[in-house]
């Protein structure tokens, strides 16, 4: 497995729609994602940034509940 790097906003954006969640709201420069399955509701905050750093993309895969290996197979 490779590092995380930074990424921009938009492909942050692909890769969590991709994952099954969608743009449920956006408060001030920070847009929520939501992903329901059954029960599960999952949400991650993204910040509406031209690039989000590593220690960001870690934080949103964690509340996303994305392993890394699976966020590098959502290119």
């Amino acid at each position: 497995m490779g590092r995380l790097k930074p990424e921009t906003f938009r492909e942050v954006k692909r890769r969590l729609q991709a994952a099954g969640f969608v743009e449920a709201s956006q408060k001030g420069s920070h847009v929520k994602f939501v992903r329901t399955e059954g029960d599960t509701v999952d949400t991650a905050i993204v910040p509406r940034r031209s690039e989000i750093p590593v220690g960001t993309l870690r934080s949103i895969l964690n509340q996303a509940h994305i392993d890394p290996e699976d966020w590098e197979k959502l290119r």
